[in-house]
């Protein structure tokens, strides 16, 4: 007998006073991808709640990071379902303390509240409720919890495709969009690094024996930033550059940062091919050495059939619940991007309604944490249905 979500409602909204207590005691731990110690006191929380439900837990230690954190649960036989969140924020150490959760009428504030403490908390108290009627034809539950998504997921990035590969269906945590948007696809994201090695020389002195590294790149990002087409949803754009050793000296190093984005593969891999023809030409001053790192990070999350019929589920559900749901499409990249990229039907944006996300005026809309919690546990228990 399929769970009625007005019923997963009615127990989350019993819960409420539960869920807020653990969304502040996580949103009180700063936990910056930076700070290994936090994020990893917010694995300890979530894997904590995790245990208590039944599921096994492991970890795997990432070198300057937090841990790789796993919980897995074997029902029996049936469909797989993989879950994902992170643990990590974009708040450096020090940020709760002049920054701490807080309730304001019905909107809550604190670092990472809604990117993405609120969705994973959220997705632990709908679990624990489907459990407690009796969850069945699930045959696997797999939650992840990341520890450097803020990052790119750089050193995740194969464990969670690996993941990715034995499920059935993929559940983002990321914050639901103003409006109630849920997320069937996102573009590819791209972070791409240039450097350029000079030769240093002083200004007054011999200026003439010098090559500017700094000369060099800054005649690149003319070009670069050309590539740009933004009605067709391409950019590229520097947002980073450095380099110099002293006013007085000819640059001998410098670097620059560039954050690609494009709305599919084709357009990435094009887009991805013209910065790499302009770094392979030869600078003006054949003293420059040119060197290039990085590339895609995050592939295109298409919209399939598979995630279509994820999204017409979460449709019939709000319906149900009398809660907003419209079909959003970002530019953004996130760790669901990577099981889409498989093709495992993926819905993203499954979190608590968010406002402003990763700035300080990043709230969350606090009507909004039980029925999508609720739309969470519908779609958790439709997947187990084979619906």
């Amino acid at each position: 007998m399929p769970i009625d979500p007005r019923l997963s409602a009615a127990d989350l909204e019993s819960e409420l006073p539960e869920l807020l207590s653990t969304l502040e005691r996580a949103v009180n731990i700063d936990s910056g991808s930076y700070h290994a110690p936090g994020v990893n006191a917010v694995i300890d929380l979530v894997a904590g709640e995790l245990s208590g439900l039944g599921f096994s837990i492991e970890r795997t230690k990432l070198p300057g990071r937090g841990d790789q954190m796993t919980a897995r649960r074997h029902f029996g036989a049936g469909k797989k379902l993989l879950i994902l969140g992170h643990a990590d924020t974009v708040w450096p150490a020090g940020t709760v303390a002049e920054w701490p959760f807080a309730r304001t009428g019905d909107r809550l504030t604190g670092p990472g509240v809604g990117d993405m403490k609120g969705g994973v908390v959220s997705a632990v108290f709908a679990l624990k409720t489907l459990l407690a009627r009796g969850l069945a034809g699930l045959g696997d539950c797999t939650f992840l919890l990341v520890p450097d998504e803020e990052l790119g997921s750089v050193q995740s990035r194969s464990w969670i495709e690996g993941e990715a590969r034995r499920a059935d269906a993929c559940l983002t945590l990321e914050p639901c969009r103003p409006g109630g948007g849920v997320v069937t696809s996102r573009g590819a994201v791209g972070a791409v690094f240039i450097r350029a090695k000079g030769v240093s020389a002083h200004c007054a002195a011999a200026p003439e024996k010098g090559a500017s590294a700094i000369r060099a790149l800054a005649d690149l990002i003319g070009e670069l930033e050309r590539l740009s087409d933004h009605a067709r949803g391409v950019s590229a754009s520097v947002g980073i550059i450095h380099g110099g050793a002293a006013r007085q000296v000819v640059p001998p190093d410098a670097e620059i940062h560039v954050d690609l984005r494009a709305p599919d593969a084709a357009a990435a891999d094009a887009l991805l091919a013209g910065v790499q023809a302009i770094v392979r030409r030869p600078p003006a001053d054949p003293r420059i050495e040119l060197s290039l790192a990085g590339g895609i990070s995050r592939p295109a999350f298409p919209k399939r059939p598979g995630t279509v019929a994820l999204f017409e589920r979460a449709q019939k559900i709000c319906a149900a619940l009398g809660a907003p749901i419209i079909e959003a499409a970002s530019r953004g990249g996130s760790d669901g991007s990577f099981a889409a990229a498989l093709g495992v039907p993926t819905l993203d944006g499954l979190g608590p309604i968010c406002h402003d996300s990763c700035s300080r005026r990043e709230t969350v809309e606090v009507p909004s944490i039980v029925p999508r919690a609720a739309l969470l546990a519908g779609l958790i228990a439709s997947v187990a249905e084979g619906a």
